[in-house]
């Protein structure tokens, strides 16, 4: 019973950092395509990165909620964390 709740801590804990390292990286991402976008005349490379800023605009809200689902489950009780 003890090593199941240490070993689904310890994957928790995996799942969360990886999570949060990709939401790191896709949230510089997003500021480089909003970089780029402000810096960009020719229209081809506007719809471009308008697509580029939509696209990691909806992958940080899928791993911010991802995010918040883990850390909703952890907080409701944090002895029975699922590997999800």
């Amino acid at each position: 019973m003890l090593f199941q709740i240490i070993r689904r801590s310890k994957t928790y804990d995996e799942h969360y950092a990886v999570l949060l390292a990709e939401l790191t990286q896709t949230k510089n991402n997003l500021d480089s395509a909003y970089a780029n976008f402000q810096n960009v005349v020719d229209p081809d490379l506007i719809d471009s990165y308008i697509y580029e800023v939509n696209a990691m605009q909806l992958r940080y809200k899928f791993l911010l909620g991802r995010l918040k689902q883990i850390e909703d489950s952890y907080a409701k009780n944090p002895l029975e964390v699922s590997g999800s």
